[in-house]
Order: C-alpha cells, then sequence, then structure tokens
C-alpha cells in the first residue's frame, strides 16, 4: 500500500428510517475515521439505491435526510467530504469499464443479489445484478486504500479487490507505457476497516434478525429520528430472557437478544462487551435496560435534534452535497482520465489533469 495514499471511502444508501444499526455500524465509524491522518470521502450513494424502485419526490428527501444524519452525527464537511454518488460522473463511467473487468461467475456468486432478488430472479432489475461492481468503481475512483465495511458488504470489497487486481494485471503494459508504476499496480488493492463491537446491529424483538428498516414493527430498531421517549420505551419493550447477564462474554454465545442488548451498550460507549459485563454482570435486565435508556437517550437524542433541524434547511443541505461532488470530482475525474488513456480511448480535447 505504500505506493497510494491513505484514503477512506464508505456510502451510505438513501432508503429511508435511518436506525440505531446504520449509526452504529457506519456513521459512527465515519466521525471516528476523521482522526485519521488520510481523506475520507463519505458518499451518499443514491444511484446504488434505484436498483429497487423508489418514489422520486421521496428519494430526494431520503438523500438530504442521510446528509443531515452524518453532519448531525458530527462528520465535518470541511475535514471530510460529503457528497452524492449520482453528481460525480467518473461512478458511472467507471463502473461500464469495470462491468468489462469482472467476470460473470464473480458476480453469479454474490450471496446478496440471491438474498434481494428472491425466488424471482428473472424479474430483478439488471442494475441490482450489477450493483458490486458500481461499488468497486465507487471505491476505486478515489484509488480508496481503506473501506469500512460491515458483514453485508464483505463479498463485495472482495469484488472490489478482485477487480483492481485484474485490471492491474490485464493493463500492466499500458500503466507503464502511461507513466505509472506497473509492479504497485494503477488501482491499490483496497483493505477492509472491520467493525468494531456493533458492527452487525440485531433486531429489538429477535435477536437472530438485523436490524432493518422493512421489518414491519416500528418497535424492532431504534430510529435515528425518534425523540427521546419512543427511544426510552423501545429499549424497555426490548426482548430478553429470564436469565441475569452473565459476567463473561463467553455466556452470550446462546443468548442472542442479550449479546445484542450488551453490544449496543458497548457500541454506544465505546468500549468493549467484557467492560460492559464486568460493571453488569450479575443485574437483572430491568436494571442494565435502566443504564442503557440513559445512554442510548443520551447519544442519540442531540442528533434526531439536529437532524430535524437540517432537513428543513435544505439549501445548507444542499450546498454541502454541491461543495462535497465539487471536491470528490476533483479526484475522481484525473482518475478517470487515466484508466481511459490506459485502456485506449481517445479522449476529446488536451490532457489537462494527470494522476500521480
Amino acid at each position: 500500500m505504500t505506493a497510494f495514499t491513505e484514503l477512506v471511502f464508505s456510502g451510505v444508501q438513501p432508503t429511508g428510517n435511518l436506525h440505531l444499526g446504520n449509526y452504529l455500524g457506519a456513521i459512527k465509524r465515519f466521525v471516528e475515521m476523521q482522526e485519521r491522518e488520510a481523506q475520507c470521502l463519505y458518499c451518499v450513494v443514491d444511484m446504488h439505491a434505484i436498483t429497487l424502485w423508489q418514489d422520486p419526490a421521496a428519494l430526494k428527501g431520503q438523500i438530504r435526510e442521510v446528509t443531515a444524519a452524518f453532519l448531525a452525527a458530527g462528520i465535518d464537511p470541511k475535514r471530510s467530504i460529503v457528497f452524492n454518488q449520482s453528481q460525480v460522473p467518473a461512478h458511472a463511467e467507471l463502473a461500464w469499464i469495470f462491468n468489462c473487468v469482472a467476470r460473470l461467475g464473480w458476480l453469479n456468486r454474490m450471496t446478496q443479489f440471491k438474498d434481494k432478488a428472491g425466488k424471482d430472479r428473472e424479474n430483478a432489475s439488471v442494475g441490482l445484478y450489477a450493483y458490486p461492481v458500481l461499488m468497486a468503481a465507487d471505491i476505486l475512483a478515489y484509488r480508496a486504500t481503506h473501506v469500512p465495511v460491515g458483514e453485508d458488504q464483505k463479498q463485495h470489497l472482495e469484488l472490489t479487490r478482485d477487480i483492481a487486481q485484474k485490471f492491474n494485471n490485464d493493463f500492466s503494459e499500458s500503466i507503464s507505457a502511461h507513466g505509472h508504476d506497473a509492479g504497485a499496480g494503477f488501482f491499490p488493492i483496497t483493505e477492509p476497516l472491520i467493525g468494531g463491537p456493533a458492527a452487525r446491529v440485531m433486531s429489538l424483538r429477535d435477536g437472530t434478525k438485523k436490524m432493518s428498516k422493512s421489518d414491519p414493527s416500528d418497535n424492532s430498531r431504534i430510529n435515528l429520528t425518534d425523540e427521546a421517549d419512543t427511544i426510552a420505551n423501545k429499549v424497555r419493550k426490548a426482548k430478553t430472557d429470564p436469565e441475569p447477564l452473565p459476567s463473561e462474554t463467553a455466556g452470550l454465545a446462546a443468548r442472542p437478544e442479550a449479546d445484542n442488548l450488551v453490544g449496543i451498550f458497548a457500541a454506544l460507549k465505546g468500549v468493549a462487551r467484557d467492560e460492559v459485563l464486568a460493571d453488569y454482570g450479575g443485574a437483572q435486565f430491568s436494571a442494565f435496560k435502566g443504564a442503557l435508556v440513559e445512554l442510548a437517550v443520551e447519544t442519540l437524542a442531540p442528533i434526531a435534534s439536529e437532524m430535524k433541524r437540517l432537513v428543513a434547511d435544505t439549501d445548507y443541505i444542499d450546498s454541502v452535497l454541491a461543495d462535497g461532488s465539487e471536491r470528490a470530482e476533483a479526484i475522481a475525474a484525473p482518475t478517470l482520465d487515466a484508466v481511459k488513456d490506459i485502456v485506449g480511448f481517445v479522449r476529446r480535447g488536451p490532457r489537462l489533469r494527470t494522476v500521480r
């Protein structure tokens, strides 16, 4: 990785109802990443959202809501680049080139397509099938060295690494001929940044299922727009078991609901599960839930309040996205120009930009 400047890229889909899982699994980590000595780009991946049909009017609001969540949680749009995918054409253009690099067999192994398409795969969109290639373009348009990933995206990051490696191998002579280090490769082999104590947050009603906006029960999740009383009620109603909390993490192995609540507490407080159990091992859930309510409300209620304020200020949100998109394009456009040269396209006009 020494040939590449460290750069972190990640994104969130604007598909409505951001919840605690989105916050702990992604957005909270984005805020922490700002402390790294690396450029951070955080993208509202609206092009991914339309792989499943979206109401156009609702989608605009959801793009702004995700942006508001980024900002309300503590992402600084001056220190990091916050933008939406569709404002930077390099994502779509590079995705087509990568469609011609990726192999059909690679995509056929993607389990997330099988899960989302279900039994009626013949009626799924081509975009849903090719989604992982666009994700690779999102990452590699910036030659990102690191990507925070959850369990459900690990396979897609592996595909990104495969595409980068194949591009580097297939075009090694052209890469060298255009002044790049063919030994290092034009694209980095992006490294995953694995999640912390609650990278995968489960339903408050069923500890074996991932927390999801599509769950019919609103009590299964804490939405980022929930007010303090709602957060408290959902935590108190969360499913548990009759046993007290164990004193060691091994005791959580066959207790999914207990494991989930301990993981949520640990992630909100920024400590390990062991530390939580050192304080609450042997306690009944009534006492533990009281402490979790206090911590969740203290952490999430200010975010909900700030989100609502920001969502109402659409001019400001749009200005953040416009500024971020310009800054993102300044990084991605030279990469795309270089890729076009490497694959043998004839580009319009003089070469104004170079990638080093």
